[in-house]
């Protein structure tokens, strides 16, 4: 059995997702990685990867999404010609992990796609969203990386193809102490930006972890550390609490630790609204800007214990058993003009 896994590399989110699942799914499976998107540190070792340009988002200093500068970066020749490119005939599967390429792809050969994502829960309109939706975001969402079927993931299991989170092993061998610090990793603000801020909060110490720093410094009470998974993890494990945007993986991590967390969406990220919007029912403080209010903000927090949990998390070795079962019944069924592909169950 063939399958094509495709990631995308905007975020830490996918490939940490990744890393869990293929292991699990290289067992039964012959598969293929294609990884799209260039804005994350982290990787796959031990894998053969094709890489493809695709789309990644850019961020402005202050903490926002510059839609001008992703336009720039953007090629849709090169995009598209990748899409008609991408020679599907050996796979019996595509698996997209809100990567474009290659669902768009599977669409045009008509070859069975599963989407496996955090994007994927919002499918569901169960899933929360802000109090001020956005139809495009909505339609983006729904048709960036379309798919047959869907395996989503979020805080909570808000409909019956959505999953909690896969957290990686790494965290959960962690053993979480409590020391002095908060653990901060807001990437779309300039570390400089950060720095002002937080050394006006002396009552803690501060790790900040900055993608556009090079080599640790300390400024008073502020460390500024390269993004790096070791050293992030280190002081995730003793945190008092961690602060950061309102990805998915980072903040499901926290909460699954059991540390407070406060977070500052992404400006013009709407999946970050979405999942602020879910934090915010959970008990997670949510601050949209920063400023003299914000320092307030930091202070209650700190004085206030954690009330956040994750009722359950997913289990990678089952949710690639899943991938499996719809590769196979997919194939027993023959193509898709003769299959009706949500009628195959992968529960």
């Amino acid at each position: 059995m063939n399958i094509l896994y495709g990631i995308q590399g905007t975020g830490h989110g996918h490939i940490s997702r990744a890393r869990e699942i293929l292991p699990a799914l290289s067992r039964s499976a012959s598969v293929d990685v294609l990884l799209s998107g260039t804005n994350c540190q982290m990787k796959l070792s031990n894998l053969e990867i094709s890489y493809r340009r695709g789309v990644s988002l850019t961020y402005d200093s202050n903490g926002g999404v510059s839609y001008l500068k992703t336009a720039l970066q953007f090629d849709p020749i090169t995009f598209l010609k990748d899409i008609h490119s991408l020679d599907l005939d050996q796979y019996d599967l595509v698996v997209s992990d809100y990567e474009p390429i290659s669902s768009w792809a599977a669409m045009k050969a008509g070859k069975r796609c599963i989407g496996l994502s955090h994007q994927a829960a919002f499918l569901s309109d169960r899933t929360p969203r802000p109090a001020r939706t956005s139809l495009l975001a909505e339609q983006v969402l729904r048709h960036f990386a379309p798919c047959h079927k869907a395996i989503g993931f979020h805080f909570i299991k808000y409909d019956s193809f959505v999953e909690g989170p896969i957290i990686r092993r790494e965290v959960r061998e962690l053993r979480p102490s409590t020391d002095d610090h908060v653990t901060v990793y807001l990437p779309a603000f300039d570390h400089e930006t950060l720095l002002s801020v937080f050394t006006q909060c002396m009552q803690v110490k501060w790790h900040v972890f900055s993608p556009l720093c090079d080599t640790t410094y300390t400024r008073k009470n502020v460390t500024v550390h390269p993004v790096g998974n070791e050293s992030f993890l280190k002081s995730l494990e003793s945190s008092l609490g961690v602060m950061t945007s309102a990805g998915f993986e980072t903040c499901a991590e926290s909460i699954y630790l059991g540390k407070k967390l406060m977070v500052l969406p992404i400006k013009n990220q709407y999946e970050q609204l979405c999942n602020a919007a879910a934090l915010d029912k959970m008990g997670v403080p949510v601050v949209f800007q920063m400023g003299k209010p914000f320092i307030h903000s930091i202070r209650r927090w700190l004085d206030k214990p954690q009330t956040a949990l994750i009722p359950q998390i997913a289990d990678a070795a089952q949710i690639s058993k899943k991938l499996i079962r719809y590769a196979a019944a997919g194939r027993e069924k023959g193509s898709q003009k003769s299959t009706d592909f949500h009628s195959i169950n992968i529960s």
